[in-house]
């Protein structure tokens, strides 16, 4: 997650950096070395926004597809993927060891690239934001 992405995100959430910090389990000082691209954002926060997102979005009435949907996954891959495992289709970008693009990926950060550009995650993102 890029810097610009955390601030958008946190706009959206509609929250300061210090309720941020806090809904994260962070300091305050963490929030603004993300914000001010100091510190890298680390993966248990970057999937911790996204999962706040996807709750804040889910009650506008955003009709979102599972992942072996929109992917048009075949039955047999369908049942190897834990997303489909654990019914978790529109939070398959919150799982390590899903199926994406027909094999799994070796860590987070190979993943998440594969889901910055999925409509999955996308329509979490804030309006306007590039991955």
């Amino acid at each position: 997650m890029e810097k610009e992405e955390f601030v958008a995100a946190r706009s959206v959430l509609n929250k300061t950096q210090k309720e941020m910090a806090q809904l994260l389990g962070v300091s305050v000082k963490a929030v603004y070395s993300y914000e001010q691209g100091w510190r890298a954002i680390p993966t248990h926060v970057e999937r911790q926004v996204f999962f706040l997102l996807s709750r804040k979005r889910g009650t506008t009435g955003v009709a979102r597809k599972s992942c072996w949907t929109v992917k048009k996954c075949p039955p047999k891959q369908r049942k190897m993927c834990p997303a489909y495992e654990y019914n978790a289709g529109k939070f398959c970008w919150l799982i390590n060891g899903t199926i994406c693009e027909c094999k799994v990926q070796k860590n987070w950060k190979e993943k998440m690239k594969i889901c910055r550009q999925c409509s999955v995650l996308r329509v979490l993102l804030p309006a306007g934001e590039t991955p």
